[in-house]
Formats: structure tokens, C-alpha cells, sequence
């Protein structure tokens, strides 16, 4: 097996088993690795630390697996591990009125790369290392044997393929390919999706708690959820009593999916108000005519995909929160949200207070929202916790 030797000082992280190693801390490779190869990582004094998929092309050279000398890194391991992920979600794959859930999340199971989400009786997974594309048949031939799906999809088409070397997919990998529409459950309210072309893996599971918990809020509210995409926000507020509902997407195919997903629900579309416009623009109208909500949702997507881009990401985000709050009645509710890992909670904190001061409005934080246990967060990889929210009051 190929051996990396860290430089002098760089083992501390992976002690602390954190499964990145970057490549700055890369002193000697001791033979020719493939990208995806597992290789042996030591320190600088030679003493064995991990095991870990090689990348030559990616910033982050060594995504770690196995903290012991003596364990393979066979078909067994590999077995072991989705078969740990899939028991801790036992109790929320019996819930008779969910069956969306993220079943592997990448370095929180131990599995850097790998994202299995359950869409009632299919699979969407995405690939998102080069150590996981090796290893991809023999990840499908267990998936098959442990959860018996009607098929399994290939969503492997985000941008983090590129940084791994390795080409986009989108396609079936085995059994019956879905339809374009597929109809899950969340909290009791049925979704259309559209695995093989929706956003992300078809569809944010992320925010299924969230959802449920601003929709105590909702009865007899007049509510704007902005990047709507399928409707979660906009369900969950009509399921709850919500009077009006505005949803606003700049994506035609997350539009037409939330117009089903009212009809097949059996809510009012006549309360319903869905807009297909880019939101800051939108939200821009809204101003100018005066318009006002008593809640309003901002949900938008990754603004800082790296630390690089934070202060791009942290204007971004004001301007969005000053907009929405501008909007609110007396007393309103804002809902907002950053799914972005480099914005950690008090940063963002900081930043809704500078778009509060720039808007004019006091505000007080009543309720923080995070991911649901499905996307578990690893104490020794702080990163995997990219989602983060709060519950606002305008005094």
C-alpha cells in the first residue's frame, strides 16, 4: 500500500480524527497512488495514523476512513459501515407518515463522499469522491441487499466532482428507473419530486423539522417563502392554517412541482400566490408596492461554498435579510437560513444584526433551527454542520 508521510506538526488533526488532510501537510509519498487509491498515512516519525482515499488533484489530498492498523479496507468494512448508518435511522424509516430521509452523510457515517438519500421506494445517491467511484459496485451490491429498493439513481452531478477529477453522472445505476414524478411523504404531506432532474438529490430533507416547526406559526398568517423550491414551507403553512401563501423561485420546474404539490395536498389555490422571478429582484417589487407578511422565509442556496468567499456571502446575506425584513408586519416572523458550512451561528447571527440595523427594525432571536438527526454531526468534523437558522420577531 501506498505511504503519505506528513510533514512535522501535521499529525495533530488527525489524532483528533478530523477526516481531512490537505495537501500542505504532505511531506513524502512513498510510491504512485491513483486518484481514489487507499493509502497509509504516517507521521512524521513513521508511526501509522490512518487510512484514507488519495486525491492529487483536490485540495483535500487524504479523505480518512479507518483510525486502525489492523482493520481492511474490504467489502467487510464497507458493509459494516452503510449497515451502521442505516440502523441509527431505524426508528425514522418506521414512521408511518415520513418516508424521505437521508440515509449516509458522507464523513458524519465514516463514509467521505458518499450521499444516500430514501425517496419512498428509490434510492438517489451521490458520489461525490474519487475513493467512493472506485468503490461504487460494491457499494450499489449492498445497497440492493440491505434495503431491496425498486432502483437506485445517480444524482453525481454537483461541482465537488470536478475538484476530485472525476466526471459528472446522472443516470440509473440498478433496478426500475422512477418516474419523472414520484410521490414521498414528509410529516404527513404528500410531494411530488423529480429525482433524476430536481435540485440537489431531488429534494431538501434537511429542513423537515424546520418545516414543521415554523408551521406552528402559521394559523390564520399571511406567509412569503422565498426559494420555495417543491413547497415545504408553503405545505407545512397551509396544513397549519395559514390564510395566503406567495412562493418565489427563479426555477420554472420547482414552480410547476409546488402547484402540484398544492393540488395533490387538496389545499385552497386560490390563496396561493406562486412566482416565478430571481427573489432578491422580487422582493425588491414587494417594497416598492408595500406589500407586507407576517412571516417571511428566506431559504436561499449556498451563498460561501468555501471560506474564500465569505465576505461575498456575508453581503449577500444582509442584503437578503434587510429585504425581508422590510417586509414584515409589526410583530412578524422571519425565517431565515444559511446552508453554507463557512458561515458558522454567530457569524450569521452577526450578520442578520447588521441587516436589522441597516433595515430599521429591532429584532429578537426566539428559536434557532439546525439539521434533523439524519444529517448527524461528528464532533471531530465541526464542518458537516452547514445548516443553521433563526427565528425572528420584529419588536
Amino acid at each position: 500500500m501506498v505511504e503519505i508521510k506528513l510533514k512535522k506538526g501535521k499529525e495533530k488533526a488527525v489524532l483528533q480524527r478530523h477526516p481531512w488532510v490537505f495537501s500542505g501537510a504532505l511531506e513524502k509519498i512513498k510510491g504512485s497512488p491513483e486518484n481514489g487509491d487507499v493509502v497509509k498515512v504516517c507521521s512524521a516519525n513513521n508511526d501509522f495514523l490512518a487510512y484514507g482515499y488519495f486525491n492529487a488533484q483536490s485540495r483535500v489530498a487524504v479523505r480518512l476512513l479507518e483510525w486502525d492498523e489492523n482493520q481492511l479496507i474490504d467489502e467487510a468494512w464497507y458493509a459494516q459501515k452503510i449497515n451502521q448508518a442505516i440502523a441509527s435511522r431505524a426508528h425514522l424509516l418506521k414512521n408511518e407518515i415520513t418516508d424521505a430521509y437521508r440515509l449516509i452523510f458522507s464523513e458524519a457515517d465514516f463514509l467521505p463522499g458518499l450521499i444516500v438519500d430514501k425517496y419512498a421506494d428509490f434510492l438517489s445517491v451521490q458520489i461525490l469522491s474519487s475513493g467512493i467511484e472506485k468503490a461504487k459496485p460494491i457499494i450499489i451490491d449492498l445497497l440492493v441487499k440491505g434495503l431491496q429498493p425498486k432502483g437506485i439513481f445517480d444524482r453525481s452531478d454537483a461541482t465537488a466532482r470536478t475538484h476530485e477529477g472525476i466526471t459528472a453522472e446522472n443516470g440509473l445505476l440498478w433496478g426500475e428507473a422512477p418516474a419523472t414524478f414520484i410521490a414521498v411523504q414528509e410529516n404527513g404531506i404528500t410531494y411530488h419530486i423529480n429525482i433524476a432532474e430536481g435540485q440537489k438529490s431531488g429534494f431538501y430533507c434537511d429542513q423537515r423539522d424546520n418545516r414543521k416547526l415554523l408551521a406552528d406559526y402559521a394559523a390564520g398568517k399571511t406567509l412569503l417563502d422565498c426559494f420555495s423550491y417543491s413547497g415545504g414551507f408553503s405545505l407545512n403553512a397551509f396544513k397549519n392554517g395559514a390564510t395566503e401563501v406567495t412562493s418565489v423561485d427563479s426555477s420554472a420546474l420547482a414552480i410547476e412541482t409546488l402547484k402540484q404539490n398544492i393540488v395533490l395536498n387538496k389545499f385552497d389555490s386560490e390563496n396561493h400566490i406562486a412566482i416565478q422571478s430571481d427573489v432578491n429582484k422580487q422582493l425588491r417589487a414587494f417594497k416598492e408596492e408595500g406589500k407586507k407578511f407576517d412571516i417571511v422565509v428566506l431559504d436561499p442556496p449556498k451563498y460561501a461554498p468555501s471560506r474564500s468567499a465569505l465576505d461575498r456571502a456575508a453581503r449577500a446575506y444582509k442584503d437578503l435579510n434587510r429585504l425581508g425584513l422590510l417586509l414584515l408586519e409589526s410583530g412578524g416572523l422571519l425565517a431565515t437560513f444559511s446552508c453554507s458550512g463557512a458561515v458558522d451561528i454567530e457569524t450569521f447571527k452577526q450578520i442578520i444584526a447588521w441587516a436589522a440595523l441597516d433595515a430599521g427594525r429591532e429584532i429578537q432571536i426566539i428559536k434557532q433551527f439546525s439539521q434533523p438527526e439524519d444529517h448527524p454531526i461528528r464532533l471531530s468534523f465541526p464542518e458537516g454542520e452547514y445548516l443553521k437558522g433563526l427565528l425572528l420577531r420584529v419588536v
